[in-house]
């Protein structure tokens, strides 16, 4: 299937200015989407009803699904993608409104937010009430403790690893192999993945799987066939690893997903 690469501006903070705005709403993407490098004049709150979905600022890869937004503060250069079949959505507000500060943050994408973000983008508001539903907004929106980011490393000697493990999450190359390949010792890929993402080698492949899994979780696959699609050999070793890196089982990641598109449907 091929992808469908979408073009948008670069816009500086405040470059435009027009009341909220709202984008997604009814549109079920049909092919793989990818969108280049952008960024808006406005703030954007960017959350999937259905699937998933990620973005990326710099070196760093958020993952957007199972209840968890991001709020993207205006003028931040930024990149994305959605398989097909996702429901992504977007508001975005003006520099007006309250910021929840200068960088990306992962939101928690509440029923009650959902239901505010709603009334605020579908009636025809009075301007007092409008103006109530945007602060009651940004007083329930805070940061999520379910937030799923990886730093991706930049460096040469790192590349053919990040390149595998993102093209074929399955693989099983331990740390031992990929040093004999690259032709160093483990300490210094430990040592190099440390320095560039905090993450030790073995943890970092963890969370990238885990990502990929979440990914799949918002379709509708067995979580033992998401656990062999990452290269875990069990499901229960796939759940454990994937309550490490979230703090959930797969099934309570799927199910806070599951909950918010029945909110909207």
């Amino acid at each position: 299937m091929t992808v469908d690469n979408r073009r948008l501006p670069l816009y500086e903070a405040g470059e435009l200015t027009f009341p909220v705005l709202a984008f997604g709403r009814d549109e079920v993407l049909e092919r793989d989407t990818a969108w280049g490098e952008h960024s808006h004049p406005t703030h954007e709150l960017l959350w999937n009803e259905v699937g998933s979905g990620m973005a990326r600022v710099g070196q760093r890869i958020w993952t957007v699904a199972g209840g968890v937004g991001l709020w993207i503060p205006a003028g931040t250069r930024h990149s994305g993608y959605a398989p097909a079949g996702s429901r992504q959505r977007a508001v975005h507000f003006s520099l007006d409104a309250p910021a929840l500060g200068e960088e990306p943050v992962a939101v928690e994408f509440t029923p009650l937010l959902g239901h505010l973000v709603d009334r605020l983008i579908s009636a025809d508001l009075p301007e007092e009430s409008y103006l109530l539903t945007e602060r009651m907004i940004f007083d329930v929106m805070g940061p999520s403790v379910r937030e799923l980011v990886l730093d991706v490393p930049e460096s040469e000697l790192l590349r053919p690893i990040v390149d595998k493990v993102r093209s074929d999450p399955a693989d099983q190359t331990t740390l031992t192999q990929w040093a004999c390949r690259l032709g160093v010792s483990t300490k210094t890929v430990t040592r190099t993945f440390e320095g560039e993402t905090g993450l030790g080698f073995s943890k970092w492949v963890a969370t990238a799987k885990v990502k990929h899994a979440v990914a799949l979780l918002g379709f509708d696959l067995e979580i033992s066939d998401v656990a062999e699609q990452v290269g875990y050999r069990s499901v229960s070793a796939f759940i454990t690893a994937f309550r490490r890196v979230t703090g959930m089982t797969p099934g309570q990641f799927r199910g806070q997903g599951t909950r918010m598109s029945e909110m909207h449907n």
